[in-house]
């Protein structure tokens, strides 16, 4: 237990001095397993993690998604789905807001990454919503909410990555996270709506559009739901594992591409250069969480964590919220990802120790992980967005995005108080 901790100490200050998360984790995982097993041991069971993470055919399905979420990003879709959204609910008080997030939302759904929203949304909302006269806080602080949705609403990253780390059925964790993506997206809009109800001059409605005007924008944005259901309900019905949905998605995208004339060889290149770097990023960390995990495992962290949770007079309502606090407290430090990869594998056995549900944790563990993109110190999203807008403090947009934090938190405590909301639609896949 003492070597675990002198271990994540370690790793903390590797961190804080400058050095990459899969570098600092190999070092420690390395080194700590050496002291139980010996040097010979230690770079041997290394060397066979890390080509098991870069050979694994579980794990194609990260970059697969990735591929799918910069096809569609290149095929500039993001702008249409924008249009169709403001043309649908620009006119609403808050409309530009809620088309933003709806923008994110649709977006998120075959995009799969937090970041990739946020700073595409950001360009295309951004310009928009300041036309309508809309605080620079609010609107930053709604596009980096809106952008969370990436890492909940199907395909999601994280998800993929818990499915890993646990060996949950990653197409049980797209539908968990399905109903509480739309509930967290109606959350936000309602959200948008009050602060525009207590504070008129934070924006003004956009012109409503004739029917026949809304309705044409849905045709320039079918590609988006053909692709999401397509992918989803091949998995839901049993048609493909996730990996082949991965790959269906990764094809649509491309041939949407196509369609629009927008598969030029440098554009194509562009996508696939993003594409490589985001996943090799992935799959590194991935592998030296393993080594690091490999250490824990063999100093007896999680044997020591479960039996001594099992021992206290705690409600497992008690262990959840206290897990939910130790991720909102990383979050403000680490990457999202980053917390996933250091506590899943910890918390994991504690949970199934305590007869919860796998896929409602892993829902819940991303919703939380969602916290920690939007809010201080780190705030990922806020970050993204501060690059895009220079000229917009930074404490002005964390300003902009806490009432979003707040309906973030709302949300977390559906779902805790309310299981059926991640584990109802996994109930019914084959």
């Amino acid at each position: 237990m003492i070597a675990s901790l002198a271990g994540f100490a370690s790793l903390f200050a590797l961190c804080f001095a400058g050095i990459p998360l899969a570098i600092a984790m190999l070092i420690v995982g390395v080194v700590g397993f050496m002291l139980f097993r010996g040097s010979e041991a230690a770079l041997a069971v290394a060397a066979q993690q890390i080509t098991d993470a870069f050979t694994s055919h579980g794990l194609s399905v990260i970059p697969l998604f990735i591929l799918m979420g910069t096809f569609i990003h290149r095929a500039g879709l993001a702008d249409e789905l924008f249009a169709t959204a403001r043309a649908w609910l620009g006119h609403l008080r808050g409309g530009m807001a809620h088309a933003a997030i709806g923008a994110c939302g649709g977006f998120s759904a075959v995009c799969g990454s937090s970041i990739a929203t946020t700073a595409t949304m950001a360009r295309v909302s951004l310009p928009q919503m300041k036309r309508y006269g809309y605080d620079d806080g609010f609107a930053c602080g709604t596009i980096a909410a809106g952008g969370t949705l990436g890492i909940l609403i199907p395909p999601s990253v994280p998800l993929v990555i818990y499915g890993i780390l646990t060996e949950s059925d990653i197409t049980k964790l797209f539908m968990g996270g399905l109903l509480p993506g739309l509930l967290l997206a109606a959350l936000y809009m309602v959200t948008a709506w009050i602060v525009v109800r207590i504070k008129p001059t934070h924006g003004r409605p956009a012109e409503k559009l004739a029917l026949r005007e809304r309705l044409q924008t849905l045709g320039r944005t079918w590609a988006v739901l053909a692709l999401f259901l397509g992918v989803l309900g091949g998995m839901y019905f049993g048609v493909f594992t996730p990996t082949e949905g991965a790959g269906f998605g990764a094809a649509g995208a491309f041939l949407f591409m196509v369609m629009r004339g927008k598969a030029k060889p440098a554009v194509v290149r562009a996508a696939l250069i993003e594409a490589g770097r985001t996943t090799a990023a992935l799959l590194m960390v991935t592998a030296a969480a393993m080594v690091f995990n490999n250490f824990l495992t063999i100093a007896g962290l999680t044997t020591v964590l479960v039996e001594w949770v099992q021992g206290l007079d705690v409600s497992p309502l008690g262990i959840i919220v206290a897990i939910c606090l130790i991720y909102v407290l990383l979050g403000c430090v680490f990457d999202s990802l980053a917390a996933m990869f250091l506590t899943v594998p910890v918390f994991f056995p504690v949970i199934m120790g305590l007869g919860l549900d796998p896929i409602w944790f892993g829902v819940l563990v991303v919703i939380v992980v969602e916290l920690g993109l939007i809010t201080p110190p780190v705030g990922m999203n806020v970050f993204v967005v501060k690059a895009l807008v220079p000229d917009v403090g930074m404490w002005r947009i964390f300003a902009g995005v806490m009432p979003f934090v707040v309906a973030n938190v709302v949300c977390l405590v559906l779902v805790i108080a309310f299981p059926a909301i991640a584990t109802l639609l996994p109930g019914f896949v084959k």
